[in-house]
């Protein structure tokens, strides 16, 4: 039997109008991203963000681990994508001595001029879709925002 407590929260319309919204947005900007990336230079959104995280880098490496941090991935889904861009010559693995079992990751030349050559497409796209529309306050907000929600999602990662 349930009790008054266990009754679920509802949403009121106007939560529910925004949860829409930021699903929405969650589901249809990766894709917007995705599509441009794909069609411009046969990378998807992840397999950037993964070279951009390599190429930040002194030394254009990280262990698998922190990749998979600094990309918002786990790792068996950065370990896929890292196979494909291995595959391509885009980035190398190699496994660190040690206890555990570690690997690291470095992007290669041909990785970082694949890189180079997606972020002006990239960087238009997402100029066009996110920066572009919103005013300088609303950008703001929405980092703040982002930020709220990935303490929730992420709480030892954060947004830093």
């Amino acid at each position: 039997m349930l009790r008054d407590s266990d009754d679920p929260r509802w949403l009121t319309p106007e939560e529910r109008a925004a949860w829409l919204a930021v699903a929405a947005l969650a589901v249809k900007l990766p894709a917007a991203l995705d599509a441009q990336l794909q069609r411009d230079e046969g990378l998807s959104f992840f397999e950037y963000m993964v070279l951009a995280m390599l190429s930040e880098q002194e030394d254009r490496s990280l262990q698998m681990s922190e990749l998979a941090a600094a990309a918002s991935a786990s790792l068996s889904r950065l370990s896929h994508a890292a196979k494909r861009l291995e595959a391509q010559g885009l980035l190398r693995r190699e496994r660190l001595g040690g206890p555990g079992r570690r690997t690291r990751a470095e992007l290669t030349d041909a990785g970082y001029a694949k890189l180079v050559a997606a972020a002006p497409g990239h960087s238009g796209r997402v100029r066009e879709l996110v920066i572009d529309a919103l005013t300088p306050d609303q950008l703001g907000t929405l980092r703040e925002v982002g930020e709220v929600f990935m303490q929730r999602v992420d709480p030892e990662r954060g947004c830093g």
